[in-house]
């Protein structure tokens, strides 16, 4: 059966080792083999961390053997994106001029997972810098690829993690998001994905110095899980949750909370903000109510999420202008045509210069945050799309102006949500003409444990798309 471990979810492979149904070093080595067979075709997994993850294995297996406890997701292997620092080795964001800034330590979702046992087994691509773009290609390590459909991006930026966890490389993928680069990959290649609450899981993103980014940066860019099952995702979400020292950002709310009395009412929104949404997008988001009425839920189409166009306005303007001053350098790190995103961007919302307007959009981003505290008292989840459209092609965010606003249009429920810091769970609905279709769970502030179980509702109805081959699919 070694051959065939990576297909199991996280839960079941856990579960193997302390069983011993299976030995932590026949799990990662038959991930290495699965890396070694599928990588080279869809170029997920960047810098392959072997021996590294043999020698952990190892660890494990002589722990259990001399009766020590192991911890929740012992021997499962994970894969860390390029901007999340693993002791050792190099946290290059995808730049050349970064291929040897090695990390000291641990970040501390990297340190909390392998707390619990799971073994880093490589690092996962992502656009330059996290600049790019929303498509997975990097200046060091070229473009990722949807396992699906080669001629459709497999998002990003977290598209590296979500292709090696669809295909199989590895069983969780630790992201990030800051506006979609969890979710919108998890739509693209039919995984599941969390966000978490701002706070909920400790981060440090102080990987360039000693110095703490901006306000913006701070409180949009969230760590979180991607798996091919949303139980795999509780089991991430539990481990992750919690305080460092290194992070006071991070608070201690427990895990779950309280029963909600009475149906859970679940606000639907297909089209937010009335821009438009694909059919086949609207039809996925129908399909989940549909799901979580079965199951019990009291769904109800509702005319729009709170203050949507405000908020994306806020958002754009606000990081813009954290951006600026950094800008001029920044740009020559992102390789040919690596700055045309964030370029049309800047032109299309200038920078903030008048420090009283600097003040005003703080006010907002706090009575946005507020509006969507009272939306949620009433309807404590809210069903909607991570991106408004199938699968684009690569690269398109980039191409021209239209592309860009095409892109930035069909992630605004993600870019909201993020802005406002709340939760939410990205989870699979089905295949339509052969490319996965998702949608997203959104909740109230440190109520991800409501997301899962609505997540859960419409998995155990529409059922799990992966794993899945390097060319689509099977498992091949």
């Amino acid at each position: 059966m070694q051959d065939t471990w990576w297909q199991r979810p996280a839960t079941a492979q856990a579960a193997a080792v302390h069983g011993g149904e299976v030995s932590a070093a026949e799990l990662v080595e038959s991930h290495l083999e699965r890396i070694a067979a599928v990588n080279p075709r869809v170029n997920a997994v960047t810098q392959l961390l072997a021996e590294r993850a043999r020698e952990a294995a190892e660890r494990t297996d002589r722990r259990r053997a001399a009766g020590d406890v192991l911890g929740p997701l012992a021997g499962v292997p994970f894969t860390v994106k390029e901007t999340t620092p693993i002791a050792g080795v190099p946290t290059t964001f995808g730049v050349k001029r970064f291929r040897d800034l090695v990390a000291a330590a641990d970040a501390p979702p990297v340190a909390r997972l392998r707390a619990a046992g799971a073994i880093p087994i490589g690092h996962s691509n992502m656009p330059t810098l996290v600049l790019a773009g929303m498509h997975t290609r990097s200046e060091l390590f070229g473009d990722t690829l949807n396992p699906w459909d080669h001629g459709r991006t497999p998002g990003g930026t977290s598209g590296g993690d979500a292709v090696a966890v669809a295909t199989g490389m590895a069983a969780l993928g630790l992201g990030n998001d800051s506006g979609g680069s969890i979710r919108v990959p998890a739509q693209f290649c039919g995984v599941a994905g969390l966000k978490p609450t701002t706070g909920r899981f400790p981060a440090d993103h102080r990987v360039l110095g000693p110095d703490d980014p901006g306000p913006a940066s701070q409180m949009l860019v969230t760590d979180g899980p991607l798996a091919r099952t949303v139980a795999d995702l509780r089991l991430a979400y539990e481990v992750l949750a919690g305080t460092d020292p290194r992070d006071p950002r991070a608070v201690a709310v427990p895990v779950y909370g309280e029963p909600l009395p009475g149906k859970v009412k679940v606000a639907v929104v297909a089209d937010p903000g009335g821009h438009g949404v694909h059919p086949t997008v609207a039809a996925s988001v129908q399909t989940a109510a549909d799901a979580l009425r079965d199951a019990g839920y009291e769904v109800r189409e509702v005319p729009d999420v709170p203050r949507l166009d405000e908020a994306l306005e806020a958002y754009d303007r606000i990081t813009v202008t954290e951006f600026a001053p950094n800008w001029p350098m920044v740009r020559t790190l992102l390789g040919p045509g690596g700055d045309r995103y964030i370029q049309m961007a800047m032109e299309r919302t200038p920078p903030v210069t008048d420090p009283a307007e600097v003040m005003r959009l703080m006010g907002t981003w706090l009575n946005i945050r507020r509006s969507w505290a009272e939306f949620l008292a009433e309807y404590p989840l809210v069903l909607g799309p991570s991106f408004t459209e199938p699968p684009v092609e690569p690269g398109l965010e980039s191409r021209d102006r239209a592309g860009r606003d095409r892109v930035a249009s069909a992630m605004r429920l993600c870019t909201a949500t993020s802005f406002v810091g709340i939760p939410a769970v990205a989870v699979p609905t089905g295949l339509t003409d052969g490319l996965p279709c998702g949608v997203q769970i959104i909740g109230r502030a440190f109520r991800e444990d409501l997301c899962l179980d609505a997540a859960q509702a419409i998995e155990d109805r529409l059922g799990v798309l992966t794993p899945v081959g390097p060319d689509g699919g099977g498992v091949g």
